[in-house]
């Protein structure tokens, strides 16, 4: 497999990944909003720990990134996923206060 392959393949499952996981985050703060439950609530909050945990031992940066960065060879401008660049440069600063939102309502909710 080349690189260019490589590259590819490695964007599409990190889109992927991207979406499951915005997915999740806005799964938990709808829960967390409305009070809403079912069987998608439990996968969520475990699918969005897993991602605290990894963005955290990872030093806050997606450690996909760095692998797209390596297969991208002399094209440093390539997204690392299949989005535009512009949308995700902000993941972060985005979806972090989203969860802390989310478990926050949630909390409160279960606390009450």
């Amino acid at each position: 497999m080349t690189d260019p392959q490589r590259l590819i393949l490695v964007r599409a499952l990190h889109t992927a990944i991207y979406v499951i996981m915005a997915s999740a985050v806005l799964l938990v703060l709808y829960a967390g909003a409305t009070g809403a439950t079912g069987p998608w609530l439990w996968p969520a909050l475990g699918l969005v720990a897993i991602e605290v945990v990894v963005f955290a031992g990872s030093g806050m940066k997606c450690p996909l990134t760095v692998i797209v960065a390596r297969y991208s060879g002399e094209r440093p401008q390539v997204s690392d996923t299949f989005f535009p660049e512009r949308c995700t440069r902000h993941t972060l600063r985005v979806f972090g206060p989203l969860i802390v939102l989310g478990l926050m309502l949630l909390a409160i909710r279960w606390a009450l």
